[in-house]
């Protein structure tokens, strides 16, 4: 009779590109202060594999020049079984291009590349990471952006 393994949940979680946007039970991460963690993450990410529960990542990733880095870094970062939440402007609306500090952009397509096997095929070689997607929108964060369509 064998024992049944257990691994005791990881429980850091990160908040990425947190300007002054802190959330509690989080380490929260940007490039300057004010921030628990100063960290440069167009550069390797300073945690361990595996050794993050949770990543939220609000309005940070259209920042990131390297769409492969970053989700390439985010899975390595990421504990089996954690969760990742993103929030980035979408090139279906002129949000995306209106901000001169938007340097990669993103749609709800740009997921595809991570989460599906046919879409990954064009990817292989640069990507080492592969998501499970539990849900994929665009939605507009308030009527002002809406009838404007940012």
């Amino acid at each position: 009779m064998s024992a049944a393994l257990h691994i005791a949940p990881v429980e850091l979680r990160l908040n990425l590109g947190c300007s002054d946007s802190h959330r509690k039970g989080f380490l929260n991460v940007d490039l300057c202060a004010p921030a628990d963690i100063v960290a440069d993450l167009t550069q390797p990410w300073p945690w361990a594999t595996s050794s993050v529960s949770e990543i939220a990542a609000w309005d940070i990733f259209e920042h990131l020049p390297s769409k492969l880095h970053t989700m390439n870094e985010a899975h390595r970062v990421l504990a089996h079984g954690g969760f990742f939440f993103s929030s980035t402007p979408s090139t279906d609306g002129r949000g995306a291009f209106c901000d001169p500090t938007h340097v990669s952009f993103w749609n709800e397509l740009s997921f595809r590349y991570y989460t599906n096997a046919q879409y990954q095929a064009y990817i292989q070689r640069q990507a080492t990471c592969r998501f499970q997607s539990l849900r994929v929108r665009t939605y507009m964060p308030d009527s002002f952006c809406a009838a404007n369509n940012i």
